[in-house]
Formats: structure tokens, C-alpha cells, sequence
């Protein structure tokens, strides 16, 4: 009978890891799929592409703006209020997308995208806490696998775009069924999830003191340097999203569709090693597997880039993917190391990918427009550099357990005499006892 309480919450755990894996996935989904829609999009607006970079930037400024608010917010209103906020985010933002796609109305879509990554910013604090979680309840690495359902989702979510496109469903119908489908999932996935979510900090939902302490993150060392590996994974990941299948056209002289599949080599090498590779984190640690990823994704990275032809720039972007796949997810895990404070910590870590999502565009189109895709591409090597070396910050903060302290041996009646110096054979209890106590004590008496 006394195992019923573990079973329970093994149970319980279970059905909120694999109900927190579906929406990963439907965030990638629903990311893909309306992004595969741009090109129609931009064309019912009339923009041009300059003007849709502007509007599409809109959504990483609404990350960045609530980001920082994300952490304190969830230590003082708990996981599962922010969620259920979330869900209302979504439905909203994507259906004034629809309606401003349907309108024309430039001013509705910008105001869609901008709640839309505003909302982002507020769901992925709960989330990555959740994963978090539940990885220390499993007791093994899998927080990779969450993040490598968020690209499997990205990857469907392209295949839907794709369809609809063909079969000639309008974009903002799309949008519209999309509205139902996300409000639907999260409706029906999030109650296994908040069942088991994170206590607010100190236990008390509303505690003043929560914005005190994830503002405090701001100010921590470890969190700062760990922000560092986040800001090169994620211009390492999303320099790849927005400019691989370009240089693979531009500079190697490749088709479209040759851009698309190597575009697709990153993808699948990327969601291939978060399924298999966190064996290797519980074998060799957080931090050698950090600066392993970084040095890989620097030698693919510097083999696409001087690459001579198709094919070696393939297998350079394979070995670009690996590097990039495991980095996110770690240093998440890493800022999750002290539940009480995690909140806060995620979310600084979190705010280092707005900052890149909004910083490495420009750059990099800059950079391409005067000399090459490719070379803008290299200038990624440069926080990835600052990531290996910023890695042996995600050291765990927590020391492995200590020793269990030792419990006396239950009480026998002291001798009155000195115990003779050999002990029975078997028996390594080498302590020397207090003479001052012996005999002294009562053993019908407990001790104090």
C-alpha cells in the first residue's frame, strides 16, 4: 500500500509529459503552417519585402517586450493561470490575422503578429518550467525530446501550408480553421498539465515578493553567461530558418527546390539528434555536451560556408543541425536547477532569443546585401565562440545528493564494563564511542 502514492504521481507524470509533448508539437504547427503562407499574404497586403520584414519584426518586439515580465509573473500567478491566459493569447492573435488577411488590413495582421509573439514569450516561461519538471520527476534527460517535437510540428506545419496552398484554400481560411484547431488542442492537452504545474514561489499564488525575485535574475552571473549560449542558439537556429535556402540558391547556384531539401537536411538533422541525443547528456553531462554542440555546429557552419559545391554544403549543414539541436534545451534546463527561482531565470534566458530574433536579421541581411549570404552566415561563429566558452556555466547547481546522515543502531543496554577492542567479523564500524555517554543513556527513552 505504501507504493500507491508513487504510482499515482509516476501516472500523473506520464500523462502530463506526453499531454505538454502534443503542445510542443502544435506550437511548431501552428507556427509553420501560417509562416508557409507569407508569400500569399504578402501579396492580398501588397507589401513588399522590406515592408513585410518590418511587420513581421513587430512580433519579436511583442516577445521581447513581455519576456521579461514572463518569469516574475508566473512566480506570482502560478503556471497554470499563465497558460490558460496563453490559450485566449493565441485564439486572439490568430484570428485578427484572419481578419486582417480577409480585410486587407495591414494594421489587424501587425496587431496579430504582435500579440501572437507577445503571447509566445508568455506561454514559453510555463512551458520550458513544465518540461523542466517533469525531466526531474523522470529522473533522465528528456526535455531535448519536447523541443524536438516543437520541429516535428514545424515540419507538418509546413506540409499544411503546402497543401493548402495547392488546393487553393485562401490563406485566411486557413488562419480561421487554425483559430479552432489551437483553442481545441490546448482546451483538451492543457488539464494534464496544469494537474501537476509548478507552485507559484514561496507557495502563496500573489506574492509581491515573486517580481522581486525574477528581477533579481537579472543581476546573477551564471543566468547572464547562460543567456549568451541561448543568444547563439538561437541565431545559430534561426539564422538557418531564414537564410540557408537563400545562400544555397544565391552562392552555390542551386535550384529552389535543392534550396528546400538542404534547408530540410537541417531540420531533420537538428529534430533527429533532440530524439536521440539526451542519452548523451546523462552520460557525459550538461556541459561537455554544450561545448561538443558548439564545436560542431562551428565546423559545420565553417564547412557550409567554404564549401565548394552542393554536396559538401550539405554535409556541413548535417553537422550544423547536430550542434544546434541540444543547445535550447540544456541551458533551459540549466536555469531550471533551483525550482524556487527557475521563473525568473527562464525568462532572462528567454529574453537572449527575443534579443537575437530581433537583432540578427538586419545584421545578417545587411551583411548579405553587400557582400554574400554565406559570409553573413559566418558571423554566427562569433557568439557561437562566446557559447563554448560560456558553457561550464551550466554546471548543475545542485551538488549530487550527500550521504545519507548515519542513524544509530537501535539501543541495547550499555555494558558497565568497556567493550572488548575487536569487533564481530563482518562488522566495519570502526567510530569510537563518547565515554562520557556510555551508559549513561536510558533505552526505553527516545533520543533527543
Amino acid at each position: 500500500m505504501t507504493h500507491a502514492p508513487d504510482a499515482t504521481t509516476a501516472a500523473q507524470t506520464s500523462r502530463a509529459r506526453w499531454a505538454l509533448v502534443s503542445l510542443f508539437a502544435l506550437l511548431g504547427l501552428m507556427m509553420s503552417s501560417w509562416l508557409s503562407r507569407l508569400p500569399s499574404i504578402r501579396a492580398g497586403l501588397g507589401l513588399t519585402e522590406g515592408q513585410l520584414g518590418l511587420v513581421l519584426v513587430v512580433g519579436s518586439v511583442g516577445s521581447l517586450l513581455v519576456v521579461a515580465a514572463a518569469g516574475p509573473l508566473v512566480e506570482r500567478f502560478g503556471s497554470a493561470r499563465i497558460l490558460h491566459v496563453s490559450t485566449v493569447g493565441f485564439g486572439t492573435a490568430l484570428t485578427l490575422l484572419a481578419l486582417g488577411v480577409q480585410l486587407g488590413s495591414v494594421a489587424l495582421v501587425a496587431a496579430g503578429i504582435f500579440l501572437n509573439g507577445a503571447t509566445w514569450a508568455l506561454n514559453n516561461v510555463p512551458f520550458n518550467l513544465e518540461s523542466a519538471a517533469i525531466e526531474r520527476a523522470v529522473g533522465r534527460t528528456i526535455l531535448p525530446q519536447f523541443h524536438a517535437f516543437f520541429s516535428v510540428g514545424a515540419l507538418a506545419g509546413t506540409g499544411v501550408g503546402a497543401a493548402c496552398s495547392a488546393l487553393g484554400v485562401p490563406a485566411a481560411a486557413q488562419l480561421g480553421a487554425s483559430v479552432l484547431v489551437v483553442v481545441a488542442w490546448r482546451v483538451l492537452a492543457l488539464p494534464p498539465v496544469v494537474a501537476r504545474a509548478s507552485v507559484p514561489v514561496a507557495g502563496r499564488v500573489g506574492d509581491k515578493r515573486a517580481a522581486r525575485t525574477g528581477l533579481a535574475a537579472w543581476r546573477e552571473p551564471r543566468t547572464l553567461l547562460l543567456g549568451v549560449v541561448v543568444l547563439a542558439a538561437s541565431m545559430s537556429e534561426g539564422s538557418a530558418n531564414d537564410w540557408l535556402s537563400i545562400a544555397v540558391v544565391d552562392d552555390l547556384g542551386g535550384s529552389e527546390a535543392v534550396g528546400a531539401v538542404v534547408f530540410g537536411v537541417f531540420l531533420g538533422s537538428m529534430t533527429a539528434f533532440r530524439l536521440a541525443g539526451a542519452g548523451l547528456v546523462d552520460r557525459w553531462g550538461r556541459v561537455a555536451v554544450l561545448r561538443g554542440s558548439a564545436l560542431v555546429s562551428i565546423v559545420g557552419l565553417t564547412t557550409f560556408g567554404l564549401a565548394p559545391g552542393v554536396a559538401v554544403a550539405a554535409v556541413g549543414v548535417a553537422l550544423w543541425g547536430f550542434g544546434a539541436a541540444l543547445a535550447y534545451p540544456l541551458v533551459i534546463a540549466a536555469a531550471s536547477d533551483d525550482p524556487v527561482r527557475a521563473a525568473g531565470r527562464v525568462s532572462v534566458v528567454s529574453a537572449f532569443a527575443s534579443i537575437a530574433s530581433i537583432a540578427a536579421p538586419p545584421l545578417l541581411g545587411f551583411v548579405a546585401e553587400h557582400l554574400t549570404t554565406r559570409t553573413a552566415l559566418m558571423l554566427v561563429l562569433v557568439p557561437l565562440v562566446a557559447a563554448l566558452l560560456a558553457a561550464g556555466r551550466a554546471r548543475p547547481l545542485v551538488p549530487e545528493p550527500a550521504p545519507a546522515p548515519l542513524v544509530p543502531a537501535p539501543l541495547v543496554p550499555a555494558p558497565l564494563v568497556p567493550a572488548p577492542p575487536s569487533t564481530p567479523e563482518g562488522d566495519d564500524d570502526r567510530r569510537t564511542p563518547v565515554p562520557a555517554l556510555a551508559g549513561t543513556h536510558d533505552p526505553k527513552e527516545p533520543l533527543s
